[in-house]
């Protein structure tokens, strides 16, 4: 199901391959409200200086969906270094979008100097 619908489309099929972890959650939620909440964090990353490859273009595929009801999903490489979120139509059966990469490392606090 995983094909070239987005760039991280390849790098979240090669993770299940390998045997990386895949979850599906039983909600359904329009589309478009998908699209919102990824549109901001494509704009959040961007003032981090971060990409999420294929977050864009998973936008964009979920604004043209609309009112389609949408399940997420999430890959999990099996060293759990890149994670991956798909959208699926409402029956599971096929890929809409994906979106995803390396884990962002987290911000580390700065050390206190000594006093």
């Amino acid at each position: 199901m995983l094909r070239e619908q987005t760039p991280a489309c390849g790098p979240a099929r090669d993770a299940l391959i390998a045997g990386g972890a895949f979850d599906v959650s039983d909600g359904l939620v329009p589309a478009n409200r998908h699209a919102g909440v990824f549109a901001i964090r494509v704009r959040t990353a961007a003032r981090r200086g971060h990409t999420i490859e294929g977050l864009a273009a998973s936008v964009d595929i979920l604004r043209q969906a609309g009112e389609e009801r949408v399940r997420t999903g999430h890959i999990d490489s099996v060293d759990r270094s890149s994670v991956f979120t798909i959208f699926l139509n409402s029956s599971a059966t096929e890929v809409l979008a994906c979106a995803g990469g390396l884990r962002p490392i987290p911000l580390q606090k700065p050390t206190e100097a000594p006093g």
